[in-house]
């Protein structure tokens, strides 16, 4: 073996600090996936190409590296980083506050020397005129005038010195406090990037590298407006993201996807159904109501609250992320029965649905990875060029206000891709991005179920709702150009029709009475016979015609002692089966409607049935 040779293999290779910039960030409903690109000059022999202060929350399995260029890229590393983690610019700011708070404390405390000795001079020099030469009465005068105002201004301004100086210690003290207990956080380093590459001589390149990293995603979002119930609905989906990933999103090109990378691909398996008695046979005996939306703060077990952390309906694709003040507001489906609240460097927490208030205290459990991924590539020599898969596109045209996107459709995922550069800041602040506006018909019924409620609910029902590649997620809600709440679109559902609920409308009025006259209880032989009569009155008072679906129910008999019978229903539509009844109606500006429902039960005297409820 020549010396060459063995000098070769026992090289050190050379480190290099290269950098590299995002270009690329596809975000998904939870971590988002970074594509950067770096330019690199290296020489002949093997060099560490270091790619320093990456997010903490990078996913080491996940990198992959691609080269361009005249040289063979060995291996892939992730480290961490301690010696170089990175200050937030909130502490820096509280450092720079504290440092000018602590200089004009300085300045007070100089100013009140000053005038401590200006009263000692004063008083030094009080002896008017001397003890043996006397002072006219004019000159008395202006002497006391002299002092008077001398030693009032000087008191005065001692007055002011102490209420400066007393508040400045407060605010440094609430300074240190704030400053130390921050400081006191577990440190989060950040993560290099090391690239081993060889190369039989000098060379340049280029370098495409991506990633999964934590601690980013989006939430489909979706204004609803509805002009009147003539007209065709205008539907904008909108991305609410959001990234506290340590790294800053410069002027990237964004796409969201509603891929869940982080879920198992693998194919569930089904065990045997073993059968046994019921009494041997275990339920969830949870209760849950559902009731509308969720609100509360996020806090760590210090008290101070967390921004960027993901609050989720289990489940499903509705969620939201605290604010910079740990707030957040979330609107539930009416399946929702569980939240999750995440945040990378603290427990997960899943939580029943316990009230429309839920504060959260979320506990730190940081651990960071340190894994090496080795990926082998060979030598090329090919240009860098931007490769697309074959796709789908469905590109739309849009008012000026609305940005030019392009919906991919791949064989098991849809992206929505944005055609302008976005900033988005590691801070968690949310941002909300338009993504598509889209004028739908719609065919417009409103829906009353008066035994809940009165009021009366404007439905638009979509048709051919699939191909607007639609999210479940939270909707804002406009009538005739009036904010009316907050509701879910359901767009997962299995139906051919897409029904978004636009509301009340009190416009309609609706009234359900108990008719006591013909509520009545008779005793024939050994059964009872009861009965319950109700009217139900219904008002159109808008100015236009309204179709209108009521639905009430009588009950359904499971015990054969007891029998139901239907006595009115106003030709309604009866389900026999489930004791629903819909009323489909069409009301004139002004036009009243009264409607009759009257049942008969029959059971044994010596049992008890519940017939109001």
């Amino acid at each position: 073996m020549s010396f060459a040779l063995v000098a070769n293999i026992f090289a050190t290779p050379s480190e290099k600090v290269i950098k590299s910039e995002i270009k690329e960030v596809t975000v998904f409903q939870n971590g988002a996936q970074i594509n950067e690109k770096s330019s690199l000059n290296i020489g002949a022999g093997e060099t560490v190409l270091m790619i320093k202060g990456k997010s903490p929350y990078i996913d080491g399995k996940s990198i992959q590296v691609k080269g361009f260029g005249d040289f063979t890229i060995l291996s892939v590393n992730v480290q961490s980083n301690y010696l170089e983690e990175k200050v937030s610019n909130s502490l820096d700011s509280l450092q720079s506050i504290l440092d000018e708070e602590r200089t004009t404390l300085e300045k007070l405390d100089a100013q009140a020397e000053v005038l401590k000795e200006k009263m000692t001079l004063l008083n030094t020099n009080k002896n008017l005129g001397g003890q043996n030469n006397g002072l006219s009465m004019v000159q008395l005068k202006q002497a006391l005038d002299f002092y008077e105002k001398e030693i009032t201004g000087i008191k005065d301004a001692e007055i002011k010195n102490r209420q400066k100086s007393n508040q400045t210690k407060e605010k440094i003290q609430r300074l240190e406090r704030q400053l130390n207990e921050s400081s006191n956080k577990p440190i989060v380093p950040v993560n290099d990037i090391l690239i081993k590459v060889s190369a039989d001589r000098t060379v340049t390149g280029e370098l495409a590298i991506s990633y999964l990293v934590g601690n980013a995603g989006w939430f489909p979002k979706y204004d609803v407006r509805a002009k009147d119930i003539s007209k065709p609905l205008d539907l904008r989906y909108k991305a609410e993201v959001w990234q506290n990933t340590g790294n800053d999103w410069n002027n990237v090109k964004l796409k969201f996807s509603n891929a869940t990378p982080q879920k198992s691909g693998v194919i569930p398996d089904l065990k045997k159904w073993d059968l046994t008695y019921a009494r041997l046979t275990t339920f969830d005996q949870n209760s849950f109501v559902n009731i509308g939306s969720v609100s509360g703060t996020i806090t760590d077990s210090n008290g101070d609250p967390l921004p960027g952390v993901t609050i989720s309906v289990k489940g499903s694709g509705i969620g939201t992320a605290s604010d910079l003040n740990g707030r957040y507001s979330i609107t539930l489906p009416s399946t929702a029965k569980r939240l999750v609240y995440s945040f990378i460097g603290f427990r997960s927490k899943d939580l029943v649905i316990s009230g429309d208030l839920m504060n959260v205290v979320l506990e730190e459990d940081i651990q960071m990875l340190n894994e090496t991924v080795i990926v082998g590539f060979a030598k090329s020599n090919a240009p860098l060029t931007r490769v697309r898969g074959e796709s789908s596109l469905d590109v739309e045209k849009y008012e000026s206000n609305i940005q030019a996107t392009t919906t991919i459709e791949n064989q098991t995922t849809v992206e929505i891709a944005v055609d302008k550069p976005y900033t988005i800041t590691s801070n968690g602040d949310k941002l909300l991005v338009d993504l598509k506006k889209y004028e739908v018909d719609a065919v417009y019924e409103y829906f009353a179920i008066p035994k809940k409620e009165k009021d009366a609910f404007l439905v638009a029902k979509l048709v051919d709702w699939e191909k607007y590649n639609l999210l479940q997620g939270e909707a804002n809600l406009y009538f005739e150009d009036t904010y009316i709440g907050r509701s879910i679109l359901e767009a997962e559902s299995l139906n051919d029709t897409l029904s978004i609920s636009l509301g009340r409308d009190r416009s309609i009025v609706i009234e359900r009475e108990k008719i006591d006259q013909n509520s009545k209880k008779r005793l024939i032989g050994s059964n009872y016979t009861e009965s319950r009569a109700y009217k139900i009155t219904v008002k159109n008072n808008k100015s236009s015609n309204v179709n209108l679906k009521i639905v009430d129910q009588y009950p359904i008999s499971i015990v054969s002692d007891i029998t139901v019978s239907l006595l009115k229903s106003s030709n309604g539509n009866v389900n026999k089966e489930t004791g629903i009844i819909e009323w489909e109606l069409t009301l004139n500006p002004g036009e009243q409607k009264v409607l009759e429902l009257e049942y008969e039960v029959k059971y044994p005297r010596k049992e008890k049935v519940i017939l109001d409820r």
